[in-house]
């Protein structure tokens, strides 16, 4: 039986890989944070949640294999090498709001990131404006294709 009421599917569900980022600053500049190559999943689960890393091509290796050890200089550029955050979702149709409960970032967890939702034939174009990065207002718009 048919309800009326029914929520509309989800398209946003599934595994999407990273085509590109880039930032739009209020005089039309056109930027990208992590590099032109770099790359990255966003995985939107049936059940609610989340979870994003974006890094740069070719980062920096660290001088030991211990993921705790290294220099300050070469945490310095891991971090700012890459973007991870997670949490639950709610999808709203032409908006999705990620509920940061995690994030490479410290100051977004807690925080609501809310995206525009826009699709181009099969790319997942999610965006917002007044966003800063790297000391600049800009327009963030990061374009994806299903993984796989």
């Amino acid at each position: 039986m048919k309800t009326e009421n029914a929520a509309p599917a989800n398209p946003l569900i599934g595994t999407w890989q990273m085509l590109d980022w880039y930032n739009v600053t209020q005089d039309g500049q056109k930027h990208y944070p992590l590099g032109p190559n770099a790359t990255g999943y966003i995985s939107y689960s049936a059940d609610g949640y989340v979870f994003v890393h974006l890094m740069a091509a070719d980062r920096q290796l660290y001088e030991t294999n211990d993921p705790f050890g290294g220099s300050t200089t070469e945490d310095t550029t891991a971090l700012k090498s890459q973007i991870t955050y997670a949490g639950p979702y709610t999808y709203h149709g032409d908006k999705v709001i990620h509920h940061v409960t995690h994030s490479s970032f410290p100051n977004w967890v807690g925080t609501d990131q809310v995206r525009n939702i826009n699709f181009d034939d099969d790319k997942l174009i999610l965006s917002i404006g007044g966003a800063m990065f790297q000391g600049k207002v800009v327009t963030a718009s990061v374009i994806w294709k299903r993984a796989g």
